[in-house]
């Protein structure tokens, strides 16, 4: 079950838990089903793909997919929501 991650400290320790996979992937500036997006890659596989609803000047929600691998099971976690700056 997904759940969604609210506010920008929640957000913050989701993204410094991840740090280490991070590590490993290229990030691209993409634009996504029209919004502005990132595409992540790993040995220049996709492996998630992200968009992003800007609101103002802050970021109001992600919408992540990963993409699975040959196992069925994706790399990254699924579905990230958030509102940056609400605690």
């Amino acid at each position: 079950m997904l759940r969604p991650i609210e506010g920008a400290e929640q957000i913050v320790r989701s993204l410094v838990h991840l740090e280490g996979r991070l590590r490993v992937l290229t990030i691209l500036e993409r634009t996504v089903n029209g919004q502005p997006g990132l595409i992540a890659q790993q040995d220049g596989v996709t492996v998630s793909v992200y968009a992003f609803e800007v609101v103002g000047d802050r970021i109001k929600r992600i919408w992540g997919y990963a993409i699975p691998t040959s196992s069925g099971r994706g790399r990254i976690a699924g579905r990230v929501v958030g509102v940056a700056g609400s605690a």
